[in-house]
């Protein structure tokens, strides 16, 4: 059913009232996985501490993942998955009590599906900072509390880093492919760069060079939605009742997030100017179909989220700039020695086609097929979830090439 499938993996649709019966209730103050919950499908490394871009350390970092399939004796059918900004690592599967929505890759992750899970050993981290497992401002500090706003800023780069350590508790020194979209595209990249003996290929779908002003800006008014929450109480919110927390300003900014995530293409055809029940919405109190769709998905996303690691995720989203401290975009890339699938979405308002062309533009002579694959799509940027059997297509090509 709707509810237990993630927004951003479906087609928009009209809410009906079975929907919005299921959200009736306070929601809790932090939608977060904590330690005592069901662990579902969820493993995790030791813990290790980590040294950050900034100098900072955090120590005791665990990730949480996924994996699917059985690894060769040679590790060489390894495939690391990596989730967009409110994914997790419930990449794959249904959805159960410890994992409140199905797998987000669901038809492209599975037996004789483009990421086969008969031929591979997939696996899928929740990334540093996020809430579904992995050290973020949920975990607890030294002292038994909460990180909240103290957890340190993170970027992409140290996302990847904790991403080597799994690699290396999991005993693979090469995938076969590391696979990402959207923010998971950009730590791909960072993968590429910094560790380009690390992989034999990777595909990254729908994600840009560097995070430009006009995306900081997008995500900016996003951060701002939850800070003015008076219950967001500067990121010290974890123990209050249900319903006194900042799922207020959380679910705006995921409002704000779909606009960026669909194209007006397909708003605009699947809701018209229609109304969501027979009270009119000209003064009588009745709402348009589209206002109750994004309230909807905004109150059903404060369910499986936090607010202090939105923040944390988007900031560290803001830090992604593959040149720096390289030098430019194109010594950057050259550093890549993998074979390389781009793939852009032509409906994408948040990471345009014109961001993967700019990677294009400098790519190395592996670069898959000789060119960026461009996917014809309604969804906007979140095609790359949707569309999984034009996407899947491109990945069974790439995974199924000689090196």
């Amino acid at each position: 059913m709707e509810f237990q499938v993630s927004g951003d993996s479906i087609p928009s649709e009209f809410i009906t009232d079975e929907m919005a019966r299921k959200l009736i209730g306070k929601p809790p103050a932090s939608g977060a996985w904590r330690d005592g919950d069901p662990a579902g499908d969820r493993k995790f490394t030791t813990a290790f501490d980590l040294k950050l871009e900034s100098g900072k350390k955090i120590d005791d970092v665990k990730i949480a993942y996924e994996s699917w399939g059985e690894l060769k004796p040679d590790g060489s059918n390894a495939l690391l998955v990596l989730h967009a900004l409110t994914g997790d690592s419930h990449a794959f599967g249904p959805a159960t009590r410890a994992h409140p929505t199905a797998g987000w890759w669901n038809g492209v992750i599975g037996p004789g599906l483009a990421i086969d899970t008969n031929k591979f050993f997939v696996v899928a981290p929740n990334m540093l900072g996020g809430c579904q497992g992995s050290t973020g401002p949920t975990s607890l500090d030294k002292k038994g509390k909460e990180y909240g706003a103290r957890f340190p800023y993170i970027t992409i780069r140290d996302q990847v880093s904790a991403q080597v350590e799994l690699s290396k508790q999991l005993g693979i020194k090469k995938w076969k492919a590391i696979i990402g979209g959207s923010m998971g595209g950009m730590q791909v990249l960072e993968w590429a760069i910094e560790y380009p003996d690390a992989m034999e290929k990777i595909a990254v779908l729908a994600a840009p060079a560097f995070s430009n002003a006009d995306q900081i800006a997008l995500n900016s008014v996003q951060l701002e939605a939850i800070k003015a929450d008076p219950a967001f109480n500067e990121g010290d919110y974890y123990d209050a009742a249900a319903g006194k927390g900042p799922y207020r300003g959380l679910a705006l900014a995921r409002r704000m997030a779909l606009l960026n995530y669909r194209s007006p293409e397909e708003l605009n055809v699947r809701f018209e100017r229609t109304w969501q029940s027979k009270v009119n919405p000209f003064g009588d109190g009745g709402r348009f179909a589209v206002e109750s769709y994004l309230d909807f998905h905004g109150n059903k996303f404060t369910r499986r989220f936090d607010a202090n690691s939105y923040l944390t995720l988007v900031e560290a989203m803001n830090s992604h700039d593959i040149a720096r401290g390289r030098g430019s975009i194109k010594k950057a890339i050259q550093k890549i020695k993998a074979e390389f699938l781009l793939v852009g979405i032509d409906s994408d308002r948040l990471f345009p086609v014109a961001s993967q062309e700019l990677i294009a533009e400098s790519a190395p002579k592996k670069l898959f097929g000789n060119k960026l694959f461009v996917i014809k799509s309604d969804y906007g940027h979140d095609g790359f979830l949707i569309e999984a059997d034009k996407v899947g297509k491109l990945l069974k090509r790439l995974l199924s090439a000689k090196s």
